[in-house]
């Protein structure tokens, strides 16, 4: 939990710093769409073979190398001098992150049964919307007293503590995983099954327009504040946090709720899917008037709403995704998930850009983003089976 919070906030301080970036090296609103959505290039691919080498490896090792490369990332970013090298370092930051997830969803998926995965998912979200919250009050206050440079470094070199104690973690489980390796190796599923499965079809449309939504907040939230409803930089910092901690409050809440009422016969069908569907149209329903309303105040209280609502789905997503897929496909599942899930990062951040430089108003992409959230409310409806476990039957 703490470790992905520090990713979300590595990955989203490029836009608390965009508008102080943009300036001192000359870049428009079009690049900076560009430079918000190339880390999730590198990561969208990546994930594909983070899935893939998880299965046959050890995952705490594994995560350990991918969080020392993105932190260095991170804080080299405070060195850049030009749109390229920045540009090359957030694809580096793809590259590492994209073991994040899958090592996430190995670790829970052997290590928590069906009634205690609602809750160690939805503590892992909730680390996700609290690393933009604390991002934004802590990027913001870094760059008030020492500037944008120092505070992409300070970020990544202090985030680096966290190896220490990992460390001691994946030192004393060294032995128990090598044992397991070549069983897991030899039990793995193969690609191709896992992608003929309508379920992972169904799941990754879903996270595609879950993500778009989350993107846009993600990446645009700040700079909305500023330039939309001119937040000064203190007020920004003191409030943007807001509809992050909503969402994080909401995934711990309905995560513990859902994990109860399976536990009390309801089946992970009827629960985790109800929460999921009904938290993106909620959301939608909140997030469209936002961009409507004239008070500022107003706006940011919407998105608030809209964020709690939005936690619902979240603390479920990945606990349906790791019971259909078992032990023995929850990181392959999950990276190849991930992957096209995230390609939403490509596009959110981009077309969010070209949409305010074309229009001169957020209004479009405000509108865009609450309709990928019922796009994706519906392929789980539509498209996703029974949140049970796959009967596979291939080995590689």
């Amino acid at each position: 939990m703490i470790s992905v919070c520090i990713n979300y906030i590595d990955r989203g301080n490029l836009s608390v710093a965009k508008s102080a970036i943009a300036k001192e090296l000359a870049l428009n609103q079009e690049q900076m769409g560009r430079l918000l959505s190339a880390f999730f290039w590198t990561y969208s691919v990546s994930l594909i073979f983070a899935g893939w080498f998880i299965e046959r490896m050890n995952v705490n090792w594994l995560y350990a190398i991918g969080y020392l490369l993105w932190s260095a990332a991170t804080a080299l970013t405070g060195y850049v001098d030009s749109f390229g090298m920045l540009l090359g370092l957030r694809l580096i930051l793809g590259i590492s992150e994209s073991v994040a997830y899958p090592c996430y969803s190995k670790i829970i998926a052997t290590s928590f049964s069906e009634s205690q995965r609602g809750i160690a998912n939805s503590l892992i979200d909730a680390g996700s919307k609290l690393g933009p919250a604390f991002g934004i009050y802590v990027c913001a206050a870094l760059m008030g007293s020492y500037g944008w440079r120092m505070m992409f470094i300070l970020i990544g070199g202090v985030s680096m503590i966290w190896l220490i104690p990992w460390a001691f973690v994946a030192w004393k489980q060294k032995s128990e995983s090598a044992s397991d390796r070549a069983a897991a190796k030899a039990d793995a599923v193969s690609m191709r099954e896992i992608l003929s499965n309508r379920s992972m079809i169904g799941t990754s449309l879903g996270l595609f327009g879950l993500n778009y939504t989350w993107y846009f907040l993600l990446t645009w939230l700040p700079g909305y504040l500023t330039d939309e409803r001119h937040y000064t930089t203190e007020q920004m910092a003191k409030f943007g946090p807001l509809p992050f901690y909503s969402v994080a409050f909401s995934a711990a809440l309905f995560g513990f709720i859902s994990d109860r009422l399976i536990a009390k016969g309801h089946t992970p069908t009827k629960v985790r899917k109800s929460f999921f569907v009904a938290g993106l149209v909620l959301a939608a329903c909140f997030l469209l008037p936002s961009a409507l309303v004239d008070s500022p105040d107003a706006s940011l209280t919407l998105q608030v709403v809209a964020a709690f609502c939005f936690g619902m789905a979240t603390a479920n997503l990945w606990a349906m995704t790791q019971t259909m897929a078992g032990r023995r496909a929850a990181a392959s599942w999950t990276g190849m998930q991930n992957a096209f899930g995230n390609l939403a990062g490509v596009s959110a951040p981009w077309l969010t850009g070209w949409f305010v430089q074309m229009t001169g108003s957020f209004f479009t992409a405000f509108a865009l983003a609450a309709a990928m959230a019922v796009g994706g409310a519906i392929c789980y409806i539509l498209i996703v089976g029974d949140i049970r476990e796959v009967e596979w039957k291939s080995k590689t």
